[in-house]
């Protein structure tokens, strides 16, 4: 949802550390540095580039800002702040928020004064140490180590203002529905939802051609309407207007909101697409057809910015690669990726599985955590036709003792359940890697390097059985006992894994290759092998980039190809 007159507040902000968290309000802070923001206080880029171990750290910035007139609100969005952020304005405490991974909004119109220059102060806490919150792959050991980086803690994503009327759109929610050929579309208002005779009225285009031109009464502050398009019938025309990595249409939504007496007031801009993901069979389907998925596992980190994209150019970027280099979609891994990402994925076309970071401890706290967390992860990413698949676990982590303890088998089929109750349009993959309780599809985590080893142990149909059942990955059963798995799709989902780097002292791989040359034969010889099981729906290879010391990309960290586009497309 972009509304005109955004006006971002990335760049430079004081700063201060507070390792031992011993200050509580602004007053207290000593004000020495600066940072830029959005990049966390360990990341060079932010100019602070310190990755020791600190509790808290603060933000203080100044903004000219004039007091709103005809009731207009004022509302301050943080895209992230890890993991704990409270908000003041002008020293009045306006927000507090709990999660590292997803935004929140404060209105904070009534904390302005006339005349003078704003403060904003944000107060960062981070426990380094605490293994129950969700922190996906940041260490808790001071320096990052085997599969795990350095933390990120505070301010990692974009800061912005917007000024907005009484009555505003607040947040719309997109579903397309391909078997009646329609749109659905909820809008929910902010501010003073109680003014009488409001409408919304919603134009979708595709190009220059309007698909849908409705106006809808606006009841008790919300609108939920189907959008019928006219169905052309013939697949040859239905199939231009349908959203795929191979045709990425975009269908554009202009919104405006009236008052009774015809009174604009407010607009946005949106998008959306006609798509359905589901099964058939044990096939993948997209758009009601088998689809194979071939993904590459995606950490999304940069050598200078961590967590944090260095630009929006360079989320495009990623995507380009990700596609020049053959594959249709990424396993965004122990991430909620930057919202800009999944919007360049919509429109370039690439299909995204997106993963709950995950928490390591299972304790009641925990729970609470990751649950509510997880449930903005998909509120804020529901419209978005690129994602295809949610997982909220991977191996297990954060649920440990899922073969022994009824509980965590309960935990995951209850997120497994929830997360379908939300989103009954996706596929969900309850546990990635193993240890199987409650999952759409199949998904096994294996780095046997030899591709005959793989053809044996994935080639006939008749492994099915025996895999399920009998087969080991990293130690761990790949189905927990009473959960059926029969005719449900198999992915490798995470594969590969070939590692290579010139200097290769401290770096880290699940094989090795020696040179460029032979991590191209190595890698084209094992996806060749993967890409022509039939037993297989799809595949994720580890993975795109170097993270680290993980030196496991075909991409060097700096994004860099490992030899050549051509010799490691697939």
């Amino acid at each position: 949802m972009e509304r005109a007159g955004l006006v971002l507040l990335d760049g430079n902000w004081q700063f201060a550390l507070d390792p031992d968290a011993v200050w509580t309000l602004p007053q207290q802070v000593k004000w020495k540095r600066r940072i830029t923001v959005p990049f966390a206080p360990e990341t060079p880029a932010s100019g602070i580039a310190n990755t020791s171990f600190y509790l808290a750290c603060w933000y203080r910035r100044t903004i000219r800002l004039a007091q709103p007139a005809n009731g207009s609100r004022v509302l301050l969005t943080f895209g992230a702040v890890d993991n704990e952020a409270r908000v003041w304005v002008n020293g009045q405490l306006v927000a507090e928020h709990v999660g590292g991974y997803t935004p929140f909004t404060a209105d904070i119109t009534d904390a302005l004064i006339p005349d003078r220059a704003q403060e904003i102060v944000v107060r960062a806490y981070d426990d380094p140490h605490d293994l129950a919150k969700p922190r996906g792959k940041q260490d808790w050991r001071l320096n990052s180590h085997s599969i795990w980086y350095p933390r990120t803690t505070g301010i990692w994503q974009s800061v912005w203002y917007e000024v907005v009327p009484s009555t505003y759109i607040g947040q719309l929610r997109w579903t397309s529905n391909l078997e009646r050929w329609e749109i659905g579309l909820e809008a929910w208002l902010g501010g003073d939802r109680e003014r009488e005779g409001m409408r919304l009225h919603v134009k979708l285009l595709s190009g220059a051609t309007v698909l849908a031109d409705d106006t809808y009464a606006v009841i008790a502050g919300e609108v939920h309407r189907r959008v019928a398009l006219s169905d052309p019938g013939i697949d040859d025309v239905r199939n231009e207007l349908l959203w795929s990595p191979e045709r990425p249409t975009i269908i554009r939504a202009e919104i405006e909101l009236w008052a009774g007496r015809g009174e604009l007031l407010d607009v946005v801009r949106s998008y959306t697409a006609l798509r359905t993901v589901g099964l058939m069979g044990d096939r993948i389907a997209l758009n009601g057809r088998p689809y194979q998925l071939r993904l590459v596992l995606d950490q999304g980190y940069w050598p200078d910015t961590g967590l944090t994209p260095p630009s929006s150019a360079a989320l495009r970027r990623d995507i380009e690669l990700t596609k020049a280099l053959g594959f249709n979609g990424v396993r965004k891994h122990q991430k909620v990726e930057d919202p800009r990402y999944l919007y360049w994925a919509d429109h370039l076309g690439l299909v995204v599985w997106e993963e709950m970071p995950s928490a390591y401890r299972f304790t009641m706290e925990s729970v609470k955590q990751v649950t509510k967390q997880w449930v903005e992860v998909i509120e804020r990413d529901y419209s978005h036709p690129c994602i295809v698949v949610w997982v909220p676990f991977n191996e297990s982590w954060g649920i440990p003792d899922l073969p022994a303890r009824e509980e965590q088998r309960h935990y995951v089929r209850a997120i497994y359940h929830l997360t379908k109750t939300i989103d009954s349009t996706r596929l969900v993959v309850g546990n990635d890697g193993w240890e199987h309780v409650a999952t759409d599809i199949v998904a096994i985590h294996d780095y046997e390097s030899d591709p005959q080893k793989v053809r044996e142990r994935y080639d006939m149909e008749r492994v099915r059985t025996q895999l399920v059942k009998t087969e080991y990955s990293s130690g761990r059963n790949l189905v927990l006992p009473g959960f059926d798995v029969e005719g449900k799709p198999i992915m490798l989902s995470e594969f590969g894994g070939i590692a290579y780097a010139p200097k290769s002292s401290g770096v880290w791989g699940y094989s090795w290759a020696k040179t460029e040359a032979e991590l191209a034969t190595r890698y084209c010889a094992l996806m060749g092998t993967v890409n022509e099981l039939p037993l297989l729906a799809g595949f994720c290879y580890t993975q795109l980039t170097d993270t680290y010391q993980e030196a496991n990309g075909l991409l060097f960290a700096d994004r860099k190809v490992k030899g050549s586009i051509k010799k490691l497309s697939i």
